[in-house]
């Protein structure tokens, strides 16, 4: 048996469809190229040992019960996903040892860049092959979804999708998440305003408007699938202008229905202006992160038009490397 594995899975960005998504129009998500690696290795005891350096926390898990060494009771909060993916493979398996689980990543956090799901996808993948348990990505998938559904109750599942799966997920709720087979290039430069957000108040700020203008938010959000609908044509046909124009389009009806701030436009119209083929905000809006399509020649103008404006910049391209075991 081995004694340490390790694995790595991919940040994600929503390219449409976010919010929208909510109301039952479908969302097209992209796995990008930052990665969250996870090594783990066998233990002697029964303990589950946690470690992030990136953000400063760790701490063992023994019985369900935890005790920090780094980062005090916020630290419990953040591992625990982890542990649950841990947790969730020692009772299915009837694994008697304990495990260290190590977490590097390059995505940033509370971003809406999939982070917590890349860590519980690259920890599900990790732990089974420390085990020998050779199980495939759909195995993966669900030990990952079934770790988010303990902490955050009932998730849509999108996220530890496209971080097992890579590449391009169409997502409609109630629908089986499906993956585009697109081989297109997307280079996009990330925007993060580095605000912090509540999702939950801004899925309930849409609803609000919902209910008291119902005739002309129902439009709008129809709008917003049709624009997904319209996308996937673009992308199979390598139409990176039209794909760049119906996220500029995606962008003023998530503003139209509030959940743009003033960080995020500053972001997205200094993009604009440098020449990005779209740009608009990705994720739950209201602070978060924006991005940009551009054209490989515009990399370097819209990366600096976004910094300048106060973005802390990320530059990126979609990647169809979904959960890998690291050799």
């Amino acid at each position: 048996m081995k004694t340490q594995a390790k694995a790595s899975a991919p940040a994600k960005v929503i390219l449409l469809g976010e919010h929208f998504v909510v109301h039952g129009e479908p969302a097209i998500v992209l796995a990008i190229d930052r990665r969250a690696t996870v090594t783990v290795k066998m233990r002697s005891d029964q303990k589950i040992f946690i470690k992030s350096e990136d953000i400063g926390i760790s701490g063992f898990f023994i019985n369900d019960q935890f005790s920090p060494l780094k980062g005090g009771g916020e630290a419990e909060r953040k591992l625990e996903p982890i542990y649950a993916v841990a947790r969730e493979i020692i009772q299915k398996y009837h694994l008697k040892n304990g495990v260290n689980i190590e977490i590097e990543s390059s995505i940033p956090i509370a971003a809406g860049l999939g982070s917590s799901a890349a860590v519980s996808v690259a920890s599900a993948a990790a732990l089974l092959s420390l085990f020998d348990l050779n199980k495939s990505k759909d195995d993966i998938f669900k030990i990952a979804f079934n770790a988010e559904k303990i902490i955050h109750g009932t998730p849509s599942g999108v996220d530890p999708a496209i971080s097992t799966y890579g590449g391009i997920l169409w997502y409609r709720k109630s629908q089986p998440i499906r993956r585009l087979d697109i081989d297109v290039d997307l280079p996009l430069i990330i925007g993060n305003t580095k605000k912090e957000r509540s999702t939950g108040e801004l899925v309930a700020k849409v609803n609000t408007l919902r209910r008291h203008y119902p005739s002309i938010i129902k439009k709008i959000i129809k709008a917003g699938g049709e624009i997904v609908k319209r996308s996937v044509k673009a992308l199979r046909e390598g139409d990176l202008k039209t794909l760049g124009e119906l996220m500029n389009i995606n962008h003023e009806l998530l503003c139209a229905v509030g959940v743009s701030c003033e960080e995020l436009e500053n972001l997205v119209h200094a993009a604009r202006n440098a020449g990005a083929l779209g740009a608009k905000l990705t994720g739950a809006g209201g602070g978060g992160c924006m991005i940009a399509l551009v054209s490989p020649e515009k990399i370097e103008d819209v990366a600096e038009a976004i910094d300048e404006a106060g973005g802390e910049v990320l530059i990126t391209r979609k990647t169809d490397a979904g959960v890998t075991i690291e050799r």
